[in-house]
Order: C-alpha cells, then sequence, then structure tokens
C-alpha cells in the first residue's frame, strides 16, 4: 500500500498488496493544549499489509480540462477519473506546504452503505484534500465535495483535519449501491481540548446551527431517518449511534485506545470506564477533554507508545507476554478455545504499523518552516521520528518511495532496518528494550535539539530567498533521516552481538546467563514443576 505517480505525477496511494482491515489511530491537539500553541495530530497507518515510507508530491499548476486518475489506496483497484484542480499544493507524508495536516481511522460502519462504485475512496480523499487545500476548513469542504460529486467508495471513515490554528474530526460514510455520495458531519474542536478516535465513530449530537464550529452534509439526519434508523428530533440527532451503531469491539478495541490517551494527560480518567470494558449501553467517552497540563511534541509522541502499561489492560503482563512481559500479541485479534470466544487487547502501539506520524503545526512561522512531521516506520514504541518540514523538496533517501519494498530487504529502507530491530527485541523485550529506548532518547533528543536552530537559519534564508530556505529545510531532513538509519543499523549490529543464543555479553566480550523472571519460574512451576523438579541422591556427595 503507498502511493505512485498518476497522470499529472499525482500520488494516490495505489496499494502494491491489499492490506488487511485498517485499524489506526489518531490524537489531536489544539494550540491552547500544547506547550508552544501548536496544532498537533497523530496517526499511526496500523497494517500488516502497509509497506512504511514518506510519500512526496510537488506542487502544480494545471491546464484547463485536465483530469487525474484515482487508485484505491488499500487495494490499488482503478476508481475512475476526476477533474484535476487548476493549482495544487506540495505534501509531505500527510502534511501540505500550508501545514495542513490529515489522519484517519476506518470505523466500517453500516456495511449496507458501502458503494462499490464510488470514485474516491478515504485514501484519495485525504491526498487530495492536502493537494488542494490552504486551510483545515477548505480540506473538509474539499472532501465533502468529491464525495458528493463523484462517490465515496470506502466504509465509514473518522478523519482529524488541522491546521497552524485549529482541528476538527470529520465522520463520513456511504449511502450504498447507487447511493452516489455520502452523509457526513465535521466539528472544530474547541481550543484548548484533545481528543482522539481508534477505528469508532464518535460525533453523537452536533450543533446543527453554528457553521464556525459544524458543518455537514445536507442530508445526513434525512437519510437516516429515509432508513429507519432514526425517528426524534432533529437536535436529538446522533451521527454514531445511527451509521455506527455500538459493540463490544468497538467499545474494547477501539475506545479503550481513546481512554488510553485520555488517562495520561488526565487525571479524571485514571481508572476504566465500563464503557472502555465492553458493558453494553454503558455512558460513552466524552468526545473531547481538556488535559491537565500542556502537550509538547516529544509528550504526544510518547503517548503514541501506549501498551496499556499500569492497567487491568497491560500487555507486558499475564501469561500471554510471556517470559519477558512482551507488550504485543500476534493476531489474530479474537480467537477461540473449545467453544468460548477471547480477546488480545488492542492497545495504541502496535507491531504492524506501516509509519507514523506527529505532525507539528506552528503559526509563529512561515508555513514550509512551520510545519514538521515526525515520521517514524514500523512499532511506533521502537520507531524514532524524524523531522521532515512540510517545506521540503523531496523525501529522504532511505524513507523515500521507491526505497525498498515489502518483498525484498534492504539495508538502504529505513523500514527494514527498524523492522530487523524491533523483531530482535520482540524476541526477549525485558532484557533488550532499554537498550532501544536508550539510542531512541538519544536521537529525538539530538533532533529536537537541533530544531531551533534550523528554524532561525532558514527563517534568515526565507527572507532573502524562500528556494534557497526549502533547500535548506531538505537537505536538513535528509541528513537527521540518513543519521537515523545508520544508528539504527549501528544498533541491529550491537544488540545481535549483545544478546546472541539467549545470553547477554559486556562490553569486554564475557558472557553472562540472565535466565527468567522469578515470575516466569512461579509459572513453570505451577504447570509442570513436578516433572521438572532436581532431587538429589543420598549417594552425592556434598555440595561445598
Amino acid at each position: 500500500m503507498r502511493p505512485l505517480a498518476a497522470i499529472l505525477a499525482l500520488p494516490l496511494a495505489l496499494a502494491l498488496v491489499p492490506r488487511e482491515a485498517p485499524a489506526c489511530t489518531n490524537f489531536v491537539v489544539t494550540r491552547g493544549a500544547s506547550t508552544d500553541g501548536s496544532v498537533m495530530i497523530t496517526y499511526s497507518a496500523d497494517s500488516h499489509g502497509l509497506y512504511g515510507e514518506l510519500y512526496y508530491t510537488p506542487p502544480g499548476v494545471h491546464p484547463e480540462g485536465s483530469t487525474i486518475e484515482v487508485f484505491e489506496w488499500d487495494t490499488g483497484r482503478h476508481l475512475g477519473r476526476i477533474p484535476q484542480a487548476a493549482r495544487t499544493y506540495a505534501v509531505v507524508g500527510n502534511m501540505n506546504e500550508h501545514q495542513v495536516s490529515i489522519g484517519e481511522t476506518t470505523f466500517g460502519g453500516r456495511k449496507e452503505l458501502l458503494d462499490a462504485e464510488g470514485t474516491v475512496d478515504y485514501g484519495s480523499l485525504m491526498y487530495l484534500a492536502l493537494q488542494r487545500s490552504r486551510t483545515a476548513r477548505e480540506a473538509v469542504d474539499t472532501i465533502g465535495a468529491l464525495a458528493e460529486a463523484h462517490g465515496y467508495a470506502s466504509e465509514g471513515e473518522t478523519f482529524s483535519i488541522a491546521d497552524p490554528r485549529e482541528a476538527w474530526l470529520m465522520e463520513m460514510v456511504g449511502k450504498g449501491p447507487k447511493g452516489k455520495g455520502a452523509v457526513w458531519v465535521a466539528l472544530r474542536v474547541p481550543d484548548g481540548h484533545v481528543t482522539a478516535h481508534a477505528n469508532a465513530s464518535r460525533i453523537r449530537k452536533f450543533p446543527l446551527r453554528d457553521p464556525k464550529i459544524c458543518v455537514y452534509s445536507k442530508d445526513v439526519i434525512g437519510f437516516a431517518r429515509e432508513k429507519k434508523w432514526f425517528d426524534g428530533k432533529d437536535e436529538d440527532f446522533s451521527f454514531a449511534d445511527a451509521y455506527n451503531p455500538a459493540s463490544f469491539g468497538a467499545q474494547r478495541f477501539c475506545e479503550a485506545r481513546v481512554w488510553a490517551f485520555y488517562r495520561r494527560v488526565s487525571a479524571a480518567f485514571r481508572d476504566p470506564t465500563p464503557y472502555v470494558r465492553g458493558v453494553e449501553g454503558a455512558e460513552p467517552l466524552p468526545l473531547w477533554i481538556k488535559p491537565d497540563k500542556p502537550l509538547s511534541a516529544r509528550d504526544v509522541a510518547e503517548l503514541m507508545r501506549d501498551h496499556f502499561e499500569g492497567t487491568e489492560f497491560d500487555l507486558g503482563k499475564g501469561v500471554g507476554a510471556g517470559p519477558y512481559g512482551l507488550p504485543y500479541r500476534w493476531r489474530p485479534l479474537t480467537w477461540e478455545h473449545e467453544g468460548a470466544k477471547y480477546l488480545n487487547e488492542r492497545a495504541t502501539s502496535t507491531q504492524q504499523t506501516g509509519f507514523s506520524f506527529v505532525a507539528q503545526m506552528r503559526p509563529s512561522l512561515p508555513d514550509p518552516i512551520g510545519g514538521v512531521l515526525w515520521f517514524g516506520v514500523d512499532d511506533t514504541f521502537l520507531t524514532v521520528y524524524v523531522p521532515m518540514y512540510a517545506g521540503i523538496r523531496e523525501a529522504p533517501y532511505n524513507f523515500r518511495v521507491g526505497t525498498g519494498d515489502f518483498r525484498h530487504f534492504t539495508w538502504d529502507s529505513a523500514w527494514w532496518v527498524f523492522n530487523v530491530v524491533a523483531n530482535w527485541t520482540y524476541a526477549r523485550w525485558s532484557d533488550i528494550v532499554g537498550d532501544v529506548r536508550s539510542v531512541q532518547r538519544e536521537l529525538e533528543g539530538e533532533h529536537h535539539a537541533l530544531l531551533a536552530d534550523a528554524d532561525a537559519t532558514a527563517v534568515k534564508l526565507w527572507a532573502a530567498s524562500p528556494e534557497q530556505a526549502r533547500a535548506f529545510l531538505t537537505d536538513f531532513s535528509a541528513r537527521r533521516a540518513a543519521k537515523t538509519v545508520e544508528r539504527w543499523r549501528k544498533l541491529s549490529q550491537d544488540l545481535f552481538v549483545k544478546y546472541l543464543d539467549g545470553n547477554t555479553r559486556d562490553e569486554m566480550g564475557k558472557v553472562k546467563h540472565p535466565g527468567y523472571s522469578k515470575e516466569w519460574k512461579q509459572r513453570v512451576v505451577n504447570d509442570e514443576g513436578a516433572r521438572l523438579k532436581v532431587t538429589k541422591f543420598k549417594t552425592e556427595p556434598a555440595e561445598e
């Protein structure tokens, strides 16, 4: 799954391999909730079939009558052709040169609302909107208009859409076969608040007559009435209840990730609610909350690294975590045993992430400098977020589309290098993860420390020559990316040497045998201690 050049050099996310059901996570932080007045959104693109790389689309001016081909992001299926915009903006990953950023999570919704004949899918809508919008509100309008004009080809979707001044949540679902268009609603997140979404519709009631904070399709309520999914007063209409009714999975697998974010930014959400535990009819989580203190970009990156640590859902605990406390569970998400169905917890940080980012949009700087896409590949807990400025003119080599692919390993690919380290770490998590996190903190600390000087240099260059500033930013991001991948290659070698064959080796090469934890030994004793117990013969000499 990656965008490739289509007509007029438009990457519309052609998939090289189909991906499984989407399972992504977004966090949203408004200006008043951040330490520096920036707006931030996060996105983890989680799929076992997604090769992580950084997409780049150059700006363009297009002749009247130009068209573009549209391909479905998840499968590569050709959807059709639509008119091209007269002008399009440069896009780095999921941020454009005006700092507009978009993320998504798929909630599915009612299966009968999928329109296989639609011409734009959710991936196309994201990247088309980024190329055509100077503000978040323009992106909302663009997404709605494109779906209405050309038909929406995906399941229900939640979008995070933000610029340096505001952030919006937008939820959209199709109208089913022959029902061209989509029904949708978009809400501006109040300043000073944070929110999240993770594969479940979250917008319920919304203001009907305040377009400054809420816009929606003209038939969003009427269509639900027509389908007999709602029969109350307009002001009581709930988008989520009509188009994505509650389920155990939506609460336990999806809303639990929202709670995982809330609990770490607000003491009021320290304990999981009945809703998060999957109790039918329980009170939903609020759509947004105020954090106890402002959040920095580094804070938000750490929030993406959550495994429910310290809670009843902690993936690092219990027999499923194995002898080394591994906070991951291999698929499937649910499993059966002797006629009963069980689950594996679904945390924010998961092994199948293709790429993730923290999009930081800063209003105090020119857009190409103010926008920083902190970009990482693979597992969020073990990745390194590298600064990619909104104004760069190409993606760094190690992260670029075409540097490796899912079927062919190469040390040049950041995605493969990070997967090598992650998969070696999974084998002996508690022993190895500290070493990985140490180098991660070293690199991310260095990136953040250098950013202020890079900003200052770029601002001076911008005053004299915007193109010189863009060239500088491109070089800065490329050097940061190359340093990160080079250091991660070295880390993979160091870890292999240090933790070979279940042992550890110190700097002098001395071998040690760490063995298993006391808790795991007790589990083994409880399970088969009688068979494994060592006995002492009467004829054995006494130990000295």
